[in-house]
């Protein structure tokens, strides 16, 4: 069987000809992909996922935290953000996540790329397409990175439904640290005082 040919003359295209070699160096170079709709970039072993942004229930919900968190992350020496590009050099140089939210010991002070070293709290609103992604994977890598709290918010937007949880590493796993559903109060002295109604999350 002849081998493909190969057309020298045809156009670049990033998504096909950096599959798996994506690195955060090209990423910068090419990332966004010009023409198409924003987009929320990770990758996974030189892979590029590329997801629409979360529905308008996850943004509200980040911006809330971010508002909460902002203050008490300041008080502490560092600060709150929504999305930034968090770097997973223990697991791949080839590996990066976005979440939803999160604070870093320091600020950022302009840098597009975080080392997982840098952050304190991580977190992610649970996506319809991506459930097992938010419950299974993404914390797991996040203990593997050794970041020392991850907090994962799951909405329900058409049963007004709301739960908060924040998880603690301990011994390289992530272990319950504070938990509360809508009408009830979610309450956590570590990292840093919080306290509010998860149902607080929801634009009603």
């Amino acid at each position: 069987m002849a081998a493909p040919s190969f057309d020298p003359h045809a156009p670049f295209d990033p998504l096909v000809d950096l599959d798996g070699l994506w690195t955060p160096e090209l990423a910068e170079r090419y990332l966004p992909i010009p023409g198409m709709p924003p987009a929320k970039y990770e990758c996974l072993d030189g892979k590029l996922i590329v997801s629409p942004y979360e529905g308008s229930a996850n943004v509200y919900a980040a911006d809330e935290l971010y508002l909460r968190m902002r203050t008490p992350a300041r008080r502490l020496g560092g600060n709150a953000y929504t999305t930034l590009n968090v770097e997973m050099p223990k697991i791949s140089s080839m590996r990066w996540a976005q979440p939803d939210f999160a604070v870093l010991r320091e600020p950022a002070r302009g840098r597009v790329w975080i080392s997982p070293e840098a952050v304190l709290l991580i977190g992610e609103c649970v996506s319809r397409s991506s459930r097992r992604n938010d419950y299974v994977d993404k914390p797991a890598e996040y203990a593997k990175a050794g970041i020392p709290y991850f907090m994962r918010v799951d909405i329900a937007r058409e049963r007004e439904r709301v739960s908060v949880e924040l998880l603690r590493l301990e011994d390289g796993i992530y272990r319950d640290h504070a938990k509360a559903l809508d009408g009830q109060a979610f309450e956590t002295e570590l990292p840093f005082p919080l306290s509010f109604d998860p149902i607080e999350l929801l634009e009603l």
